[in-house]
């Protein structure tokens, strides 16, 4: 049950993907649960259902549209590419950026539910003793509303791993560039005698999802239990 060197840098891939995805997502992913959480506004309900569409599409869908904007002939992609050379189709940013969009759903899930969990009254006491909005969300808000937002990157992390249809459409399945654990796990089911290898790559990605899981609940219930010793 070794891996192989080859495998061994799929793995390495793979969590590098999950890892950028997550961390570049964070900010956006929390801006938005507070938007969505915190304010009312002409089509409030539009941006959830856009934040969550990749959540009921296709994700070849998703990866499709990726194509059209950050490909190298699209609004978004031919920008980056003339002005700032980078190129995120067929490279594994462009792996990180499928797997980004398709873990932000549940991120801004989690955060948001976070959000709404804390208590206005304590930001509105924060207010009446003096301290600005900004101060009141960093000492009252963004603290308790913490355990959310790791559970939010875990799950991330988790759906990140595991991420397919938008990753093989946008960013293809490219070995060492673009070819993560389901990829690798696809291409060895389209290979002869590739059982072993898909064998030991499903149990590498099982245990690292099943622990980004139990990690995303135990945080869960860890914010649940803070904010009933604050109440």
């Amino acid at each position: 049950m070794a891996l192989s060197p080859m495998e061994w840098a799929v793995v390495a891939l793979s969590l590098k993907v999950s890892l950028v995805a997550v961390l570049g997502t964070m900010p956006v992913a929390y801006g938005l649960a507070w938007l969505l959480a915190r304010r009312r506004f002409p089509g409030r309900m539009l941006l959830d259902a856009l934040v969550h569409l990749p959540l009921v599409v296709p994700p070849v869908v998703t990866g499709w549209l990726l194509l059209v904007l950050f490909g190298r002939n699209g609004p978004i992609g031919a920008w980056l590419e003339q002005v700032l050379g980078v190129t995120l189709v067929f490279r594994w940013t462009g792996a990180a950026l499928a797997a980004a969009v398709m873990a932000l759903p549940l991120m801004v899930r989690a955060m948001r539910l976070s959000i709404e969990a804390v208590d206005r009254r304590l930001v509105g006491a924060a207010r009446s003793l003096g301290a600005s909005k900004w101060r009141a969300f960093a000492t009252i808000t963004l603290p308790l509303s913490l355990p959310g937002i790791l559970a939010g990157a875990v799950l991330g992390f988790a759906r990140s791993l595991g991420e397919f249809g938008a990753t093989i459409t946008f960013a293809s399945n490219i070995a060492g560039e673009t070819r993560t654990l389901p990829l690798a796990i696809y291409s060895g089911l389209q290979m002869p005698g590739g059982e072993d290898q898909v064998t030991r790559l499903a149990i590498i990605s099982i245990l690292l999802s099943l622990g980004a899981l139990l990690v995303s609940e135990m945080l869960v219930r860890r914010s649940a239990g803070s904010r009933a010793h604050v109440l």
